[in-house]
């Protein structure tokens, strides 16, 4: 799928520093960023299901301990 991506002039003069810096290219910066976008908002979901199937689980004994 082709994308176009259009950042603020800052942005895309910080991003054209930091692949010189790293001795990369911008779509490579680009392409790690959002790797680790979705890898963090994945373990994120696993631990917030987690979360609500114990409270859905331990809801009733939480109650009758108040």
């Amino acid at each position: 799928m082709a994308m176009n991506l259009r950042p603020r002039d800052d942005r895309t003069e910080a991003l054209k520093q930091r692949a010189e810096q790293e001795g990369t290219s911008r779509h490579a910066i680009l392409l790690q960023a959002v790797d680790g976008h979705l890898a963090r908002t994945a373990q994120q979901a696993i631990v917030r299901k987690t979360a609500e199937e114990q409270v859905a689980k331990w809801s009733e004994l939480m109650e009758r301990l108040k």
